[in-house]
């Protein structure tokens, strides 16, 4: 499939929950494309590509829609997985970085031995709204002098920033379609 025909297949495959978790929020559910075989190779694949072309040597994602992607784009590749968690849910020693949220903040770790100096991460996730947590994983791995190679998302919600925001920072980006909020 091109870039194009993927985005439209994996958009009909989106759910929209609309007013949630609150009032004028519209919820991008990717649960339907994790539940779908053909949606979930795809994207699979798509990242798996994404991985060569960028010469990664560790994938990376966040907590918790991420791990799944993760997961499965590093058993494909055949390339070690890295989990960036919430505070306080990792075993061994961490490195930390804090991130703001709407209504705060919250805080996201790895371990500090999930890397070596000088590897090639690939930061996956869901989607990217207004890019804290990715650029918040981006500080922790260049923290363990390692290179972000990029950040890979399903969606991007572009009216949110965040993928402008994670452009700034010099990383690269790689989403597979993306929704404006009239949609």
């Amino acid at each position: 499939m091109t870039p194009p025909e993927l985005a439209a297949f994996l958009k009909t495959r989106v759910r929209t929950v609309r007013d949630w978790p609150k009032p004028k929020v519209n919820f991008r559910d990717v649960t339907t494309l994790f539940g779908d075989p053909d949606a979930f190779h795809a994207i699979v694949k798509a990242f798996a590509i994404e991985c060569v072309r960028l010469e990664v040597n560790r994938v990376a994602a966040v907590d918790a829609r991420g791990f799944i992607l993760g997961g499965a784009v590093a058993y494909a590749t055949h390339t070690p997985f890295v989990l960036v968690r919430k505070k306080g849910k990792l075993p061994f020693k961490t490195v930390s970085a804090d991130y703001a949220l709407e209504y705060g903040s919250a805080t996201i770790e790895v371990h500090a031995d999930a890397c070596r100096a000088g590897d090639r991460v690939l930061i996956v996730d869901d989607l990217i709204a207004t890019g804290g947590t990715l650029l918040a994983a981006a500080k922790l791995f260049r923290s363990l002098a390692t290179e972000v190679a990029g950040v890979a998302a399903v969606i991007d919600l572009p009216e949110l920033g965040g993928s402008a925001r994670l452009r700034q920072d010099g990383l690269t980006v790689h989403t597979l379609c993306e929704f404006s909020e009239d949609e």
